[in-house]
């Protein structure tokens, strides 16, 4: 058994830069124009995007791609998968291949008591009792399925049948293709920053997977994520 408190982002291909944004938007106005043109005035380029990003004219956000790996916990995956437009996905699969026994533990940091109700809830720092019993209870479970599951395999039941013992503590991996506008949709529900316009609460867990998306697509695309950060980390 191996538990894990982290999880996997890696960007694994892309045709992602600033340079595509302004190549679709001044295609409205000025035709075709080659990419060297584009780089001639970068105070010009900087002013077309923030102001795209302002005003919400999102189309020229979407003349990219970005492929991520992405490790996580199957909850996590549940949760992301209610992201479809602009999105496509591909993740390992219970029904072909055998499962590895590799579990979800949270880490000390992981705040674990719930303040309040929905909505205007909050969530504090948990006693070093309450983190004991998270683990204990999640070990316990954890191998009591997985050996379930192994039962059932040797037994030569289908592995798309003892899979239902598994829990969604189990990690699963994917690969995610996305463009710019749809990623920066996904950044606006499922991270938490000072600097939007419109509060988000998202679950930690799928907050560290966005967090790793995000640092990765700034480093690509740095006007885009700049204005998108300045328009209060709304998607246009």
């Amino acid at each position: 058994m191996k538990y894990l408190s982290d999880v996997t982002v890696e960007l694994v291909k892309h045709s992602a830069s600033d340079s595509d944004v302004l190549f679709a938007a001044r295609v409205s106005t000025a035709g075709e124009q080659s990419l060297e043109e584009l780089d001639k005035d970068p105070e010009r380029s900087k002013g077309l995007i923030n102001f795209l990003m302002r005003d919400r004219h999102g189309s020229p956000f979407e003349h990219n791609s970005m492929t991520f790996f992405v490790q996580a916990p199957i909850f996590v995956f549940r949760e992301f998968h209610r992201h479809r437009v602009g999105w496509s996905y591909n993740e390992e699969s219970g029904r072909y291949r055998e499962l590895d026994s590799v579990f979800y533990i949270p880490g000390r940091d992981r705040r674990l008591v719930q303040q309040g109700r929905p909505g205007k809830y909050e969530y504090v720092e948990g006693t070093e009792e309450q983190h004991e019993t998270v683990v204990r209870a999640m070990e316990d479970a954890y191998e009591r399925a997985y050996a379930s599951y192994r039962e059932m395999l040797e037994a030569g039941v289908a592995r798309e049948v003892a899979r239902a013992v598994l829990p969604t503590g189990l990690y699963s991996s994917m690969y995610a293709t996305c463009n710019a506008r749809s990623l920066m949709h996904f950044l606006s529900l499922r991270t938490r920053n000072e600097a939007a316009k419109v509060p988000s609460f998202p679950q930690r867990e799928i907050e560290m997977v966005a967090e790793r998306m995000e640092a990765l697509w700034a480093g690509l695309m740095p006007l885009t994520h700049a204005a998108f950060n300045a328009g209060g980390r709304v998607a246009p």
